[in-house]
């Protein structure tokens, strides 16, 4: 399946969490990553050490860091700290990633799909200069929003939806031929604790996995694998069930706030409700054993 991924590795560790288990994934072309919100090289740099533990040559472009009209609220990739213990690129092209997402979409029409797991800035700005590319797509996988409970201790807001609300707002009303957004309510239910992680964290393309995550261990005790399993379900259809509806986003009262109205009649779009918690961390650490 060839797939382009668009991230915010360094902040949450969930994101270098996916990218080991695509670059892993024996079904899976990726075609290439590009990186968005505050310091975009560090996160092009931490994505290549896992490219490069890999085996592989994949395009890293580093893309847009600041928001289309809100002030910035990731300026840092925590896990750039790590970068002095792994070997890395450091020569990135500037200025190129939405333009090579525009050209690599359009030279696989229908063929592509596009999993992003951060901000949405690059993804409202590519579909903004090619009103065409959603089309294109074979379908857009997003990790993002909120659909059906307020979360305990985190409101009705999921991160990577309020960081850059007015780009969420143009992605979500893109005519994409096949949308799925799997939220907050149901990534939480797919955790690990720490000394679980350092445990089963032990094939070598993890390793530098791990060392991220003790860089994340700093303020939490455990692994959400939020990004993961949005990833996972391009390959297994059995991990989340989904309902189709439409999907708008809050830019009024609750900035960033995803609204999911069920059951619409002829909608592309569609969210994960539920989780098979114990078929994920089987297909997930199952690319490992090859």
């Amino acid at each position: 399946m060839k797939l382009l991924l668009d991230t915010d590795i360094g902040s949450d560790i969930d994101d270098a969490v996916c990218l080991a288990y695509l670059l892993a994934q024996p079904r899976c072309e990726l075609l290439g990553i590009t990186t968005v919100t505050g310091q975009a090289v560090e996160r092009a740099e931490l994505a290549s050490v896992l490219v490069k533990v890999a085996g592989q040559d994949i395009p890293i472009y580093p893309g847009v860091e600041e928001p289309l009209l809100v002030s910035q609220r990731q300026p840092e990739a925590q896990q750039a700290r790590a970068l002095i213990r792994w070997p890395h690129r450091t020569d990135f092209p500037k200025g190129e990633a939405i333009e090579f997402l525009r050209r690599t979409i359009r030279a696989h029409p229908g063929e592509i799909t596009l999993l992003t797991i951060g901000p949405l800035t690059n993804i409202a700005l590519l579909f903004s200069v090619d009103p065409e590319i959603p089309r294109l797509l074979k379908e857009l996988v997003l990790m993002c929003g909120i659909f059906t409970d307020t979360i305990p201790g985190a409101g009705p807001l999921e991160w990577n939806a309020m960081l850059d609300p007015h780009a969420s707002a143009i992605v979500y009303r893109a005519p994409v031929p096949k949308l799925r957004s799997i939220g907050l309510d149901v990534t939480l239910k797919v955790t690990m604790p720490a000394a679980e992680v350092r445990q089963r964290f032990n094939h070598p393309r993890l390793t530098p996995v791990l060392d991220f995550a003790e860089v994340w261990f700093n303020q939490a005790d455990k692994i959400t694998f939020h990004d993961p399993l949005a990833a996972t379900t391009i390959f297994n259809q059995e991990i989340v069930t989904f309902e189709p509806g439409r999907i708008t986003i809050d830019l009024d009262k609750e900035p960033g706030r995803t609204l999911w109205r069920p059951g619409v009649v002829g909608s592309s779009q569609s969210v994960g409700l539920n989780v098979n918690a114990a078929k994920f961390f089987e297909e997930y650490f199952g690319v490992f054993k090859a």
